[in-house]
Order: C-alpha cells, then sequence, then structure tokens
C-alpha cells in the first residue's frame, strides 16, 4: 500500500533519516516510537507530503487515502458547530444532499420528468453512501470521545485546544482514510475517551500509525513496532512489550557479535604485530590487513536506559496528615462540581486522580493547593511545603535562560555539580545544560519544569499530567523519580502504565463525592470492572422493574434521638474504617520493601544491617496484626450496630 525506499532527510547538516526503508501493507497498526528529536512527526509529514525527501522515494498506491491527525490542529477555529465540522468529512455525501434539496425546491413548481430522475439517481447515490445514517455516526464518535450530546451544536470555536484536537479526531475517523496517522492522540483524550478509541482502533479495516508515548495504548492498538533510531527505521513485529522483549533478544545477539568480532580482530593485530617485520609471513600478514579493512564492524550496544539516582531532600517533614478537606462542594453557573465531598490526604500517599474530563479534576487539585474558591473548610497539614506541576508551568520558564541556569534560579541551595547531575538524569548532558529554553522543543520544555518541580525541596507535590509530550524514555525517567520520592503527591494522568508504576492509591469522583480505591490501578481496574458488570446484571434481570415507573415512597417514620445518635455513630466508625484500610494497606507495602531488602546478598552478607532489617520486619508484622485486629473489632461493631439501625 506504501513503501519508503532508500529514505533521505536532513535538517541543515544533520541527517534525522538515512537510507531508511519501511513497508506498510494495508490494516497493518504500526506504533512509531523513538526519542524526542529523531524525527517521528517528521517522517509522518513526509507521508502526507507535507515534507519532500533528500533523497529516496515514497510511494503508495493509486488508491491509497491518507488522514493525518497532528498538533497543528490545536490551532483551527471555526464558527460551525462541532458535529457540523466532524460532518466535513462526508464531503461528497454532503453535495448530493445539498444537490437533493435544490432539486425537491424545483419540483415544488416543476414536474418534468427529468427532475424527477434526476432526483431518483441522486437519492440512490446518497442511499449508497449510506447518508441518512451519516449523522447518527457522527454523533456516536463524538460522543464516544467525550462530548455531551448538548455539546454537540455548540460553535467549535467555544472549546479549547485539546477539545478541538477532539473534533478534528473524530473527522479522520469519520473520513476513514486508508492510512491514518496520529501524532500523540492520548495528550488530548482523558481515560474512558482512551479506551473508546482503542476500541475503535482495533477494528479500523484501514493501516494505522501511531506516535504515542502511552505504553498500554500501544500494547492494546499496534502489531507491529517500528523504532526511530541512527538515521534509520527497525521494524518489530509485535506490540509494545513485544517490541521491549525482542529488542532486548537483539541487543544480546549483538553484543555477542559484537565481543566475538572485537575478540577475532584483537587476534588477527596480534598476528600482524608479531609477523610484521618476518619477509617469510609477508603474505599472510598482508592478507590479515586486508581482511581487517574489508571487515563489516558490528556496533557495541549502547545503553539507552537511562536511570535516575538523586536524593530528594527535604528541609522538613510534613506531619502526618497533609491536606483534609471537609464537606467540599463546588459548582460552576449552577452545575455542581462536589457537593459536601470529604477527604484527607496522609503522609506517603501516592495517589492517581483519574476519571473523565468535566468531572472536576483540575478543580480538585486547585482546591488542594489553594488557589480556587469553594465552600467547606481546608486544612494544610504542619510543615507541608508544596509543589505544583501543570502545563501551564512551561511558560513560566525564562525562555533567555540556559537549562542550567533555569534550575539555579529553583532556589534548592544544590551546587552545579549537582545541578548538572540532576539534568543528566533528564536527559540533558555534556554542554546541553547550556541551551537556551526557547530552543528546546516541547517535551525538553516539559522535562526542564518537572526537573525543577522536583528539586525543590518541596515534601508534597501536585502534578497535573505531567507525561504529556515526553517521550517513553521520559516517561520512565519520572516514573524512577517518583518511586525514589519520599514525599507525598497527588498525580492527574491518563498514562495507565505511569499510574500503576507510581501510585499506591487511586481516587475518583463519582455522584458529585471523591472517592479512594486503597490500592494500585491494576487492583482498581479489576475491581471497577466486576462492580460496573455486576451493576450491568442487575439492570438486565430486571427489566420489567425498569420500565415501570418508580413507585413513591412512602414516608419515613421520625427517627428517635437514640436511632439519630446510632446513624451518627456509624458514620463515624466508616471514616475510621477508611482510615485503618489506609494504614493497612500501607503497613502492607512497607513489609514488601523491608521483604525484597531481606533478599538482597548485600543485606544478608551484613549482620548488622540483617538485623537491623530483620527487626523492622518484625515491628511492621507486629503492627499490621494489631491494625487488622483494631479493623475487625471496629467492623463488628459496625454490624452491631447496623443490626440496630434496621430493627
Amino acid at each position: 500500500m506504501l513503501a519508503i525506499n532508500n529514505l533521505s532527510y536532513f535538517i541543515g547538516s544533520r541527517p534525522l533519516y538515512e537510507q531508511a526503508n519501511l513497508h506498510i501493507k494495508p490494516k497493518d497498526k504500526i506504533g512509531l516510537i523513538g526519542l524526542n528529536g529523531t524525527g517521528k512527526s517528521t517522517l509522518l509529514r513526509l507521508i502526507d507530503g507535507e515534507y519532500t525527501p533528500d533523497a529516496g522515494e515514497i510511494s503508495k498506491a493509486n488508491d491509497c487515502t491518507v488522514g493525518f491527525l497532528n498538533q497543528d490542529m490545536l490551532s483551527f477555529q471555526s464558527d460551525d458547530s462541532i458535529l457540523n465540522v466532524a460532518m466535513q468529512a462526508f464531503e461528497e455525501a454532503l453535495d448530493i444532499e445539498h444537490k437533493i434539496e435544490k432539486v425537491l425546491k424545483q419540483m415544488e413548481t416543476n414536474y418534468e420528468d427529468k427532475l424527477v430522475e434526476k432526483l431518483t439517481r441522486l437519492q440512490e447515490r446518497f442511499e449508497a453512501l449510506e447518508g441518512y445514517s451519516l449523522q447518527a455516526k457522527a454523533e456516536e464518535i463524538l460522543e464516544g470521545i467525550g462530548f455531551a450530546t448538548e455539546d454537540l451544536k455548540r460553535p467549535l470555536r467555544e472549546f479549547s485546544g485539546g477539545w478541538r484536537m477532539r473534533v478534528m479526531l473524530a473527522k479522520l475517523l469519520l473520513e476513514q482514510p486508508s492510512l491514518l496517522m496520529l501524532d500523540e492522540p492520548t495528550n488530548h483524550l482523558d481515560l474512558p475517551s482512551i479506551q473508546w478509541v482503542e476500541n475503535y482502533l482495533r477494528s479500523y479495516e484501514g493501516a494505522v500509525i501511531v506516535v504515542s508515548h502511552d505504553r498500554q495504548f500501544l500494547d492494546n492498538t499496534v502489531d507491529m513496532i517500528v523504532e526511530v533510531a541512527q538515521q534509520q527505521l527497525t521494524s518489530y513485529a509485535g506490540n509494545y512489550s513485544f517490541y521491549l522483549e525482542e529488542k532486548m533478544l537483539r541487543k544480546e545477539i549483538q553484543q555477542n557479535a559484537f565481543e566475538n568480532q572485537q575478540q577475532k580482530i584483537r587476534q588477527t593485530e596480534r598476528f600482524i604485530e608479531r609477523f610484521r617485520a618476518k619477509s617469510t609471513k609477508a603474505r599472510q600478514v598482508q592478507s590479515r590487513v586486508k581482511s581487517l579493512e574489508r571487515m563489516d564492524r558490528v556496533d557495541e550496544v549502547m545503553d539507552e536506559n537511562a536511570s535516575v539516582n538523586f536524593k530528594f531532600n527535604f528541609k522538613r517533614q510534613s506531619g502526618r496528615f497533609v491536606v483534609e478537606l471537609e464537606d467540599i462542594s463546588k459548582a460552576y453557573t449552577a452545575q455542581p462540581i462536589f457537593k459536601d465531598a470529604s477527604i484527607t490526604i496522609e503522609r506517603g500517599d501516592k495517589i492517581a486522580l483519574i476519571g473523565a474530563n468535566g468531572k472536576g479534576k483540575s478543580t480538585l487539585l486547585r482546591i488542594i493547593a489553594n488557589t480556587e474558591n469553594f465552600e467547606g473548610e481546608r486544612r494544610l497539614g504542619y510543615n507541608v511545603e508544596m509543589g505544583f506541576y501543570a502545563q501551564h508551568q512551561l511558560e513560566s520558564l525564562n525562555i533567555d535562560n540556559e537549562i542550567l541556569d533555569e534550575l539555579k534560579q529553583a532556589g534548592s541551595e544544590k551546587t552545579e555539580q549537582e545541578l548538572r547531575g540532576v539534568l543528566g538524569c533528564f536527559l540533558f548532558t555534556d554542554e546541553q545544560v547550556f541551551k537556551k529554553i526557547k530552543v528546546l522543543s516541547g517535551g525538553e520544555k516539559s522535562r526542564v519544569a518537572l526537573a525543577k518541580t522536583l528539586i525543590g525541596e518541596a515534601n508534597f507535590l501536585i502534578l497535573d499530567e505531567p507525561t504529556n509530550h515526553l517521550d517513553i524514555q521520559s516517561v520512565n525517567i519520572l516514573i524512577q523519580a517518583l518511586q525514589q520520592y519520599q514525599g507525598t503527591c497527588v498525580i492527574v494522568s491518563h498514562d495507565r502504565h505511569f499510574i500503576s508504576q507510581v501510585a499506591t492509591k487511586i481516587w475518583y469522583i463519582e455522584n458529585k463525592e471523591i472517592k479512594a480505591y486503597p490500592g494500585n490501578y491494576h487492583e482498581f481496574a479489576d475491581w471497577k470492572e466486576k462492580r460496573d458488570l455486576a451493576q450491568a446484571q442487575t439492570k438486565v434481570a430486571q427489566p420489567e422493574v425498569a420500565r415501570q415507573p418508580k413507585p413513591q415512597p412512602a414516608p419515613a417514620p421520625p427517627q428517635s434521638a437514640e436511632s439519630q445518635a446510632r446513624q451518627k455513630e456509624l458514620k463515624k466508625c466508616q471514616k475510621e474504617l477508611e482510615t485503618i484500610e489506609t494504614q493497612i494497606s500501607q503497613l502492607e507495602h512497607d513489609k514488601k520493601a523491608v521483604e525484597a531488602a531481606l533478599a538482597k546478598p548485600e543485606v544478608y552478607k551484613d549482620t548488622d544491617l540483617l538485623q537491623k532489617h530483620t527487626r523492622k520486619f518484625e515491628q511492621i508484622e507486629q503492627k499490621l496484626s494489631d491494625t487488622n485486629t483494631v479493623w475487625e473489632d471496629l467492623a463488628l461493631h459496625m454490624e452491631a450496630l447496623e443490626e440496630k439501625i434496621n430493627t
């Protein structure tokens, strides 16, 4: 369907591609990956025809159509409704519909046979194009990627850049090109929308190329990975997880070949050096010299997995409770977001706040940071030092500063050598630390802003979509940094792999309340899937009840003072139980950490260190046992209270 042969493309004197090759077949689902700046977006623009290769060719089949979702579409504006903008995908059908309306208008006063025949032909073609169902298709896709039904008639101009990008995505999906190219589509989608797009792409009839840093999105949508590295395109026949395994195997084979070749080179060079002066060996020496010159050298494997290893220093540790929100209410133009919501953040919590856009995630972050007006009470804990990262903070970087100077102004009191070490962790090495902020890409600016946030010595971090515009390697660096972070953090992200590696607790917003799940993302996803399935089965099992009008409940008898007191006590117990469950979850996490430490050889060999970890393990086990006992007693007490209330 599409062939890239011996492609070369230069930016100035720097080659992005040299003699690169790639063949795309119909229905291929390709994930295009590589470090920032290696040319992923450039390749898509070359395929789309926006850029021209310096050498080689990109050939397409005659019937191959290309649809390209790129970041430039963020600036697209229109006064048309978003439904009409999406419907522009059906150009031929809309043109025929316009002609049908024109003929019908003529037939109000003219009944000639040729008009009837023309109308018949137009209607047949309109029906062949499924014209009568096109609006329903457009509405289905727009609602699938997160738009409310009432929003479909609103002008595109009223929406932010991210939402406009969704409209352009819907338009492309409706066009159904032979080759669909998506450049970082998940940057502008919430989690439910990402999952909807995954399902859509899996069944898409054409070929797809996706540039994405979202590992799980790639795993769920592609069957081939193409890596951009060293000016070449290297294909791996599988999803991202397969790519990681296959690349590791290829590296091992390459490294073995390199070492074997180096051994052969050393032996040959020793032979040449030893017998160079002997005339009787001149022919053999010359033969070996020529063999070395002709040898196709195997490159040594370069370690591309950057690791983070720096300490987060706090001037002071926070108290046990970092932020407490009690009876929080918030509404926009009479639209309630929260109603009497309460939640507590404790020291050491690593919380991922997930859910659909428009539910109030960013609003909640601003309430936590105390930059949003609300009703209710917010209590900041003892010694809490807060750091806040959001996309708008990229704009606060001084574009005339060098990267190193920008970090010096973060007020961390680190030495220049320490700052260079931090920047090295974030892939800024050697002379790169002297680059001006204004020449950096969006992903590089994100890394600088993140580095500033992380070295600020805050013991409480609020991170809003920190993985946007980062490549996969940069996301892995951020994961490592946050795993080493000993403070507390609340993160809004739609990157499921990132969340699963960092978060120990999941928050979600439901029925205008903030709810907490005391576990990691995979555990939460399994629990939610089972809960949603059970709710769906309950609805299916009672279809007749659902269709009948709900009976009006009988007025409740007035509660006695004793019953009211029990209700109040039960509510208090429920809050205590949630707190204890959080403590149990943290203790179990601490226990696993100590068990992992005890398994290390360096600990096992050091008697003092072994005794220290053993004592810590025993203390945690005892505390866990005591806390479980408290939980059981409280649960039994609540059960007794419920029985008394119900009798």
